[in-house]
């Protein structure tokens, strides 16, 4: 694959089903996901979706352990959305970060929460997304959004 991410590289350009893109996601996990006790759950390249279930541990809180710090929050919505990002560009492209908004709701304490990516708008050069973060009951905890720009492969 002529993948314009430096992860993907050698990646075989026939991927084409989810279950291969996703395989190949959890297989190059970045360590920062590891860090923040991340695992991929599920994607959707046609729509541009990734869904991630995180751990926040009393290691990423402040207040006596009880309130996760907002960066970490920040990194697991926006793992969410570059992953929706990558699949919807199937691997082939690199998304750098132009802009994010982040909206805390709710505080969070050491627990597991769900984040979701979505692209919103895909472009030429630069994709627009989206995403949240929830509790397991449900809670909205962070909404973020997200510009990106699209690094395609050279030709």
């Amino acid at each position: 694959m002529n993948s314009a991410h430096p992860d993907f590289q050698h990646m075989p350009k026939d991927l084409l089903h989810d279950d291969e893109i996703l395989k190949a996601l959890k297989a190059e996990q970045p360590a920062a996901v590891r860090t923040l006790n991340g695992e991929l759950l599920d994607i959707d390249s046609a729509r541009g979706y990734a869904r991630y279930r995180f751990e926040v541990v009393p290691a990423f809180c402040h207040s006596q352990g009880k309130i996760c710090q907002g960066g970490f929050l920040t990194g697991m919505v926006d793992t969410a959305m570059a992953n929706a990002a990558i699949a919807k560009g199937r691997l082939s492209v690199a998304v750098p970060t132009l802009e994010v908004k982040v909206s805390f709701f709710e505080a969070m304490g050491p627990g597991i929460v769900y984040a979701e990516g979505r692209v919103l708008r895909w472009g030429g050069s630069v994709g627009f997304l989206d995403g949240d973060l929830k509790d397991e009951k449900g809670r909205l905890i962070v909404h973020a959004t997200s510009t990106v720009k699209i690094v395609r492969p050279k030709k």
